[in-house]
């Protein structure tokens, strides 16, 4: 697993390569459904930040700049399976709700800095939270957002630390061309099903509704709005 270029971490009782190793073993886990997370961390294409709260902006400045630049990077030589990953040291006790609420806001915040340093959107996808074709862009490449804390209702998404990780639309696209995201898919659904004897009721095609209702992993239903509401995601 590789670690981000990153100097803004905030000591406290929790360090970094702690948050990190965090990641690495819930993603290692044999019941870990999701296999491309898995091929990431086998070829060291796990990039993993360690930040201070998820309820404080001490750094988002910093994992703003280190998403841009993998993004660049990424851009310039798109080839594998990769993520970016930030681990933050607490608070622990979050609810499902409360920690939805404190993901938006680091998200909108990573948001704004991206349309401050202009930063194009991405193309390909929709700013608008509500519309089905809705990605969130960082360095003009399209992502789709997996939160994972203590207190997820699935078990995939329960790590011991606040958890956001950053997944490329466009590696997803790649290997539709390639004829594997369909069956790529089904193993994932398969294992997370077996793990928690149930289907994630939150999944959905991209396109088929707003991605934006499953960033946070907790069960939503129609009425749910998107709390993003900054100017660079307005309709």
């Amino acid at each position: 697993m590789k670690k981000a270029d990153y100097t803004g971490f905030r000591p406290n009782q929790t360090d970094e390569a702690t948050l990190i190793l965090s990641l690495n073993e819930h993603v290692a886990d044999y019941g870990f459904p999701c296999v491309g997370a898995k091929s990431a961390l086998k070829r060291g294409n796990l990039e993993v930040q360690a930040a201070w709260q998820i309820t404080s902006a001490w750094d988002d400045v910093a994992i703003h700049r280190n998403l841009m630049h993998w993004s660049w990077d990424y851009s310039r030589s798109p080839e594998g399976l990769r993520s970016f990953a930030v681990v933050f040291s607490g608070p622990l006790d979050l609810s499902e709700r409360r920690f939805e609420q404190a993901m938006w806001e680091r998200l909108a915040s990573l948001a704004d800095k991206d349309d401050w340093l202009g930063q194009q959107y991405n193309k390909q996808v929709s700013n608008d939270p509500a519309d089905p074709h809705f990605s969130l862009s960082f360095g003009g490449q399209a992502y789709f957002v997996v939160g994972m804390h203590p207190h997820a209702s699935r078990s995939a998404r329960r790590t011991k630390y606040p958890t956001l990780v950053f997944n490329l639309h466009d590696q997803f696209e790649r290997l539709r061309e390639d004829g594997k995201y369909e069956r790529m898919r089904e193993v994932i659904l398969e294992r997370d099903e077996a793990l928690d004897g149930c289907v994630n009721p939150m999944l959905a095609r991209h396109g088929s509704c707003s991605e934006a209702r499953q960033y946070s992993g907790r069960v939503v239903d129609d009425q749910w709005r998107c709390p993003l509401s900054n100017e660079r995601h307005k309709p």
